[in-house]
């Protein structure tokens, strides 16, 4: 940040932008992938639960792929069964009254 204020109040020296610049295509393409590994690793199991190929989430990769995935996830028929459910019972603030004795 300090070298982008000097440059931009001193004349431009060569140097400075092509180190700069070689710093740029080093780093731009560590932080491009670490966005789409972001993007990506959801869409996998995203896929995966849904009974598709988790290969298909690379299409978030091209452009307007993933409105594509996005669509294809939406409506079709997912090829797994859901879950059951496991219903929990709770159980009473209190233990049971006793039972009543017998009338006769």
């Amino acid at each position: 940040m300090h070298n982008l204020a000097l440059l931009l109040q001193q004349a431009i020296n060569p140097d400075q932008i092509k180190h700069m610049a070689a710093a740029l295509i080093f780093i731009l393409p560590l932080i491009i992938l670490f966005f789409l590994a972001i993007v990506i690793v959801p869409y996998w199991f995203i896929c995966k639960k849904a009974g598709f190929s988790p290969w298909l989430a690379f299409l978030n990769i091209i452009p307007l792929g993933n409105l594509i995935l996005i669509y294809v996830l939406a409506f079709s028929d997912w090829k797994v069964m859901p879950a059951p459910q496991a219903y929990w019972q709770p159980q009473p603030p209190y233990p049971p009254p006793p039972p009543l004795p017998p009338q006769s």
